[in-house]
């Protein structure tokens, strides 16, 4: 399998060449439409006023007058009407010329053989020092009748123009043939260290090193990349916290059924004890129950938003008669509570709404003082509803709360925990507030207390 490196350097040097002899091609058209016709009009115009310099001028030396011509840039073929031939200036490399075609120049008639030169050479053509390739004119001088040949003596006239363009063509390729090398290790080099990084993160290695200074597409990708290794190390870690912790809290009330089952198998234990160790083993079973529950509603709040029954419903009804529910606990820990309930409108499921509710102020109650309070209000805005839960318990540091709406994460991480729960209320709270479109804020102070504030859609 090839490398991205090889690929694009193939790539690159291929599309070099594709555009080079495309660039070719596109010349000779503009060379054969354009250019040839305009060099060979150009030509002929020179040779005509040479022919007509010599006839108006019988007193000059023809072959002295040629030449000069050819000194300052031109080869000449001259014929007479006895076929005597001579040349000045550089030897053609090829000197073949129809006799009919000499014929028809000495009767009058003008060759264009530098427009009707083959085509099939190319732009070479303007190069190719043969005979057919000049333009030839009648020429008459002191009575006589000549055939004039002429054409540009290239070598002459762009020598070193030829060997500058030569030279300037060949350090091109080489030069971008080097450069496209080099600027193309520097261009993967980056993506072979993300593939490596990838490799590394398939392998559970996220701490992964990678050049984040560069400040174009790869440099935002690393950006990118980096930001998802984080998200990636910490949702493994989740996932090792979250076995441990549901490890731990099917196995603790198992082994407690476990335990007091066994107890119950003995005779000589006391009917009274008997009913505390069978209220035991049933406290265990409700608080499985609970937790198996909780997984489940996760579970289906993950994986489906169909799971939401929409209907219109009186929010400040449903927390009027959610707070009657649970006066007996406030007053068992002599917790005063305060709310302003007005009746407002929303739509969204009041099942899975009043579970969020139910466990906001179940939180606020296990987690706050005796004689502490409770306040909860209801603010309505154009667009929104805001639900507030403000209570005196004992508070959390910003470290807590960055955490709080994660799976089985206790603020009193400790197993002896002073405080029945599984951890996954607020998870449940945080997944339901996402699925109708809102928002939650908590802000908290260390054995001040905490504040929850909801904020969901009107509709």
């Amino acid at each position: 399998m090839k490398s991205l490196y090889v690929k694009f350097v193939v790539i690159t040097v291929g599309i070099m060449i594709f555009s080079g002899v495309f660039s070719f091609l596109i010349s000779n058209t503009y060379y054969q439409q354009k250019l040839k016709p305009y060099n060979d009009q150009k030509n002929t115009n020179i040779a005509l006023d040479v022919a007509e310099f010599t006839s108006s001028h019988p007193d000059l030396n023809l072959k002295e007058y040629l030449e000069n011509i050819s000194s300052i840039g031109y080869q000449i073929f001259l014929i007479d009407d006895a076929g005597k031939e001579s040349y000045f200036g550089a030897p053609f490399r090829e000197n073949t010329l129809s006799d009919s075609t000499k014929e028809q120049v000495l009767n009058g008639d003008i060759f264009h053989g530098i427009l009707n030169f083959p085509k099939e050479t190319f732009v070479t053509g303007f190069f190719a020092n043969e005979l057919k390739n000049t333009i030839g004119v009648p020429l008459t001088h002191n009575g006589e009748k000549y055939a004039l040949f002429l054409r540009p003596d290239i070598k002459l006239l762009f020598n070193e123009m030829h060997i500058l363009f030569g030279w300037l063509l060949a350090l091109t390729i080489i030069l971008s043939i080097v450069m496209v090398i080099f600027s193309t290790k520097y261009l993967i080099h980056p993506i072979s260290k993300l593939t490596a990084a990838t490799k590394s993160l398939s392998d559970g290695n996220f701490n992964v090193d990678l050049d984040i200074a560069r400040h174009d597409e790869l440099g935002e990708l690393s950006h990118s990349f980096l930001r998802m290794a984080n998200k990636l190390e910490r949702m493994d870690d989740m996932r090792k916290e979250f076995i441990s912790n549901i490890s731990h809290d099917i196995q603790s009330p198992l082994s407690n059924i476990k335990g007091y089952t066994n107890l119950l198998e003995s005779e000589a234990i006391s009917p009274e004890e008997k009913s505390d160790y069978i209220s035991i083993i049933n406290g265990e079973i409700k608080r499985l129950s609970t937790l198996t529950k909780q997984l489940l509603l996760l579970a289906s709040l993950d994986r489906d938003e169909d799971i939401i029954k929409r209907k219109s419903f009186n929010v400040g009804k449903q927390m009027k008669e959610l707070v009657r529910n649970y006066q007996w606990q406030m007053r068992e820990k002599d917790i005063t509570i305060g709310f302003s309930l007005p009746d407002v409108e929303i739509t969204g499921d009041p099942s899975l709404l009043n579970t969020v509710w139910d466990n906001l102020l179940t939180n606020a109650i296990k987690y706050n003082k005796t004689n502490g309070s409770i306040e909860i209000s209801i603010e309505e805005k154009e667009k929104s509803v805001l639900v507030t839960f403000e209570d005196t318990g004992v508070g959390m540091n910003d470290k807590e709360k960055e955490r709080i709406f994660d799976r089985f994460y206790r603020v009193d991480t400790a197993r002896t925990r002073s405080v029945e729960g599984t951890g996954l209320g607020l998870s449940i709270v945080a997944a339901i507030v996402k699925l109708h479109g809102g928002l939650i804020h908590v802000n908290s102070m260390e054995n001040e207390g905490t504040t929850f504030v909801v904020e969901l859609p009107v509709s």
